[in-house]
């Protein structure tokens, strides 16, 4: 058919952790899934595959995208960029572990880097009788040492030590490199798989242990995009968990202005940090926020006291509430964390309906199929104009369900969230009381609730998790005329 039904598969290190939606029909698919996974200490790499799905048969690979840790952390913002797909070859996946024992002794001049290969296990087979003939390959600041084969096996046992001297001023940023090889008397050698190690972390101490053996990381270059390429966004956030007692005293200075009142309002920290906070960090820090204060169970008290900030900043009502700031920031995570049972509750039939009725619609004359019209109706060629008229009759119909659902929802909307809007109103009022800006405290609420929690949610139900799958074309073009 000339396209795909792409979807993809996150491993880390080499554990299947998470699995996309797929997009059908699209050589350029989107999925703007986001996933936050909780990583072991020593974890190695982190690989996503890009498969086609297909109704019958074996998915097929199309290819795939490879980082190190290393490759991660070494971008303190985090990898954000397009890399090439690397093609995946069934014979060519690494698997297993090398046994390693790294040392630095501090005695001697000069001074000398140990690499002890003690063992390796599971490698991949690469001949045709099922084993392997296994060296070791060790790489560190342009000097190579390699082991000796051993024939005819995956689990190879070299107990060799490899000496590299030291100049002085090491170990900086260099890397050591151990890469665990194939030999062939005939053609060139097959790869079984690598690990690096900074020299800035191995101490007088010895790192032994065994090291899960990882591909060669992808890049912005190889294989020339060939088989397309993928953005990735990944950024690596390492958290240190101490016990509850030691969050008081920043749990006690967040909650200070919420609970004595009557300090300065510039002072506070939650006043300097609204202040700190860039447009990039603005939504991690109101998530935080939002769910420290729901833990002191005051939630309400927090978005009362930034949204009358912001309008005490407010001159103009018609910008109120518009920008990405902390109050509608946090306003917004707010929402999602309290109510999305309750968006489930309301826009879960009127969303699975569009997804099974398929039907077209379309009000732009410029991205009109009247050949696809022509086959939905029993009326032979529709003109343009009939087109739109029974498009605006679908979007009016689905339209005004979905109003209906959301009017008919008050008692099911959740009580926190009926009691943060009705003080936001309250707030609303006392800032614009004159008769002239009496419908501002109306917009300042719907704002909130359609802009940016219900339209969001039609638009890209998946995200939401409305639907387990994206929307193919047809009805993601349905989605996206609801929510505008």
């Amino acid at each position: 058919s000339g396209s795909s039904d792409p979807y993809c598969v996150v491993k880390v290190d080499n554990e299947v952790v998470a699995r996309t939606a797929t997009v059908w029909k699209s050589l350029d698919p989107f999925w703007g899934e986001e996933y936050t996974l909780r990583l072991s200490h020593g974890f190695r790499s982190l690989t996503v595959y890009v498969l086609d799905e297909d109704t019958i048969g074996q998915d097929d690979v199309i290819g795939k995208v490879s980082l190190s840790r290393q490759q991660i952390s070494a971008e303190p913002r985090g990898v954000d960029s397009w890399l090439s797909l690397a093609p995946v070859d069934p014979d060519k996946e690494v698997q297993g572990e090398i046994h390693l024992e790294l040392q630095v002794p501090e005695q001697g001049h000069p001074r000398v880097l140990r690499c002890h290969l003690i063992e390796a296990r599971d490698l991949a087979p690469r001949d045709l009788s099922g084993t392997s003939d296994p060296f070791a390959r060790v790489s560190c600041r342009g000097h190579t040492l390699e082991t000796a084969v051993i024939k005819k096996t995956r689990f190879p046992h070299w107990d060799e030590v490899l000496e590299f001297e030291l100049a002085e001023g090491e170990p900086g940023e260099a890397v050591l490199s151990v890469e665990v090889w194939d030999w062939d008397i005939v053609g060139k050698n097959d790869f079984l798989g690598r690990v690096e190690f900074p020299l800035d972390t191995i101490r007088t101490d010895p790192t032994k242990g065994w090291f899960q053996l990882l591909p060669f990381p992808s890049t912005t270059e190889e294989h020339g995009g060939q088989l397309g390429a993928l953005r990735l966004v990944v950024r690596l956030v390492e958290d240190r968990v101490l016990p509850p007692p030691y969050y008081q005293p920043l749990i006690q200075l967040l909650t200070e202005p919420i609970l004595c009142p009557g300090q300065p309002p510039t002072g506070t920290a939650l006043a300097v940090l609204e202040e700190v906070t860039s447009g990039e960090s603005r939504q991690d820090v109101a998530t935080k926020l939002v769910k420290i204060f729901l833990g002191q169970g005051l939630a309400v008290p927090l978005l009362d006291y930034l949204t009358a900030r912001e309008l005490a900043r407010t001159t103009d009502p018609n910008t109120l509430f518009r920008s990405n700031s902390l109050a509608s920031k946090s306003v917004e995570q707010f929402m999602k964390v309290v109510g999305l049972p309750y968006l489930h509750n309301v826009l879960k039939p009127v969303v699975n309906r569009i997804f099974e009725e398929k039907k077209y619609v379309e009000l732009d004359p410029g991205k009109m199929e009247l050949s696809r019209s022509r086959r939905i109706s029993f009326k032979g060629s529709l003109s343009e104009a009939r087109v739109q008229e029974s498009s605006l009759e679908l979007l009016k119909g689905y339209l005004g369900d979905i109003v209906d659902a959301i009017v008919g929802s008050v008692e099911k909307c959740p009580l926190i969230m009926r009691v943060a809007f009705k003080q936001l109103r309250r707030r609303v009022e006392e800032r614009f009381p004159s008769a002239q800006h009496e419908e501002v405290r109306y917009f300042s609420i719907s704002g909130f609730l359609f802009l940016r929690f219900f339209a969001p949610a039609i638009l890209t139900p998946k995200l939401f998790s409305l639907r387990e799958q994206h929307a193919d074309t047809r009805t993601g073009r349905t989605l996206l005329l609801l929510a505008k």
